[in-house]
């Protein structure tokens, strides 16, 4: 497995430059060759720092296939192509709104694409709010991003922490019974997060769906992603003896918990992992190989793992090309949802917004922009991640958040990573408890 590094990243472009074109893309239609200035766009992910670990940089690669395929297809409406200006936010949010700040104030961006982490996107959102300028989140979930704050510059595609919550829940409410023998109110549920937006987000949405579906909740327990000890936090599960443990981390704070439980000798009859960390499964192997076999993970859907015949033609064509060119690029041939996320996100940007801005509104500038997000309708099955776009207009609770979006659970084992619910897209029943022969298995 060859290592992603930020060279290879920043280096993508020219790399995929000799790739064989991708063939007919947006239902078919012919595209001319480009012959209007470029549409210069902001997009700023964390290439270095822990945060990469986690799913920042394959993000940040689907982003750049999306980008490849519209302009080596002559650009939006074949015309336009799109030069993207890179900015690494080094997983630290001061790096973040200085990089922000660099794109708009000396590369004069009008919209700013990428970000992974929640911690940034918090205050990063503010920042383009005050600023006048588009901010197209693919990754970061954190429910404050948007929630109550009426923003009308950001923009969020993909999903909230609030979905992770519902998906990992109603999971356990619909399998605790038949699978853990347990009537979900007798089922006891430990919440683990670290304490960022990311983490706190997600950790409240377990807790409060868990309580609409009197799902007991016996521990709730945050700590800082950037602690060198969680063993006593591990004493504490062991003490509540919870079956399942829904842990929300990214890659460091997860592999130190990950090998303070195996060395206590920490049992649980499961383990819901809520992205990030947990979607970067092949880094985590890295360190636990089997050991993570048959762990949970919620996430959005990784385009490649729908079943076949799920997707229009034109879409799993998509797919296939986002796989072998993301593959390509890295050597890995495990190909987390990050990747799904970041071109999902940016496909919609490019093929369903730029047009409309450019066409109906007069240009790319951040109120044709924000105007055309608004009118943009797709139905459910009409992006390669299974789910449409509607955007929660102004004055809307959830101002600027895709209303028709969706997570799934998953379940890995060996080189095997099925989707066990919904029941509509699952592609294998899922295994619970544990297998004896996991160490973690109670």
């Amino acid at each position: 497995m060859r290592k992603t590094t930020r060279r290879s990243v920043l280096k993508y472009s020219a790399a995929t430059a000799a790739m064989a074109a991708a063939g007919p893309l947006a239902g078919g239609r012919a595209w001319a060759q480009a012959a209007s200035s470029p549409i210069r766009i902001g997009v700023l992910y964390d290439l270095t720092g822990p945060f990469t670990g986690a799913g920042s940089v394959p993000g940040s690669i689907g982003t750049q296939i999306a980008i490849d395929l519209v302009n080596e297809h002559g650009g939006v409406l074949g015309k336009h192509k799109i030069e993207p200006v890179k900015g690494d936010a080094q997983s630290k949010v001061e790096v973040a709104l200085n990089e922000a700040e660099r794109l708009i104030s000396e590369q004069h961006v009008d919209t700013i694409l990428g970000i992974y982490a929640s911690p940034e996107a918090v205050p990063l959102a503010e920042k383009m709010e005050q600023a006048k300028k588009i901010l197209w989140i693919t990754i970061a979930v954190a429910t404050k991003v948007l929630k109550g704050k009426n923003l009308t510059y950001t923009f969020r595609p993909g999903v909230s922490a609030d979905a992770y919550g519902g998906a990992a829940i109603a999971f356990l409410k619909e399998h605790s019974q038949a699978q853990l023998k347990l009537d979900p109110t007798k089922l006891k549920c430990a919440i683990i997060h670290e304490d960022g937006p990311y983490g706190s987000d997600t950790g409240a949405a377990d807790e409060v769906h868990a309580k609409a579906d009197g799902i007991p909740i016996i521990l709730n327990e945050a700590y800082s992603a950037t602690t060198s000890d969680l063993s006593s936090l591990v004493t504490k599960l062991k003490r509540a003896n919870a079956d399942v443990i829904l842990h929300t981390g990214y890659n460091p704070d997860i592999t130190l918990f990950l090998r303070q439980a195996r060395e206590a000798g920490l049992k649980f009859k499961m383990l819901i992992g809520h992205g990030a960390g947990y979607g970067q499964r092949d880094k985590l192997k890295q360190a636990f190989g089997s050991d993570l076999d048959y762990f949970l993970n919620v996430d959005p859907v990784s385009a490649q793992n729908l079943k076949p015949g799920s997707l229009k033609p034109e879409l799993e064509q998509l797919v296939k090309v986002m796989v072998e060119r993301y593959k390509k690029v890295t050597g890995n041939e495990a190909v987390p949802p990050h990747v799904s996320m970041g071109f999902n996100q940016t496909w919609i940007f490019l093929q369903n917004v730029l047009p409309v801005a450019i066409t109906k509104y007069g240009g790319t500038n951040p109120d044709a922009i924000r105007k055309a997000a608004l009118d943009v309708d797709i139905p459910e099955g009409g992006t390669i991640q299974g789910y449409g776009v509607k955007f929660a207009p102004p004055g809307n609770e959830f101002a600027g958040q895709n209303l028709r979006v969706s997570a799934c659970v998953t379940q890995a084992y060996g080189d095997v990573e099925a989707i066990v619910w919904p029941d509509k897209i699952k592609t294998a029943d899922d295994v619970m408890p544990l297998p004896k022969s996991n160490p973690y298995a109670a």
